[in-house]
């Protein structure tokens, strides 16, 4: 029954970390645009890299056998 008032008081200080970190972000306004955020992945870059790329020649097909590659 030792241990029950430390675990009290690191609860009471895990909760006023919390409530501070919330009351900061209010105020340096992290809340203010909520629905922005959300539509970002749909803008199209145009300077974005393509996703797909031409496969390996050199490569060994998966589920080759290992002597299957050619070593120079």
């Amino acid at each position: 029954m030792g241990i029950l008032p430390i675990l009290v008081l690191s609860s009471l200080l895990v909760a006023l970390g919390a409530a501070l970190a919330f009351f900061w972000a209010v105020e340096h306004d992290q809340f203010e645009d909520l629905d922005f955020p959300a539509f970002l992945p749909l803008l199209d870059d145009a300077s974005a890299p393509a996703t797909g790329s031409a496969p390996d020649r050199d490569a060994r097909p998966l589920g080759a056998p290992a002597d299957a590659v050619r070593l120079p």
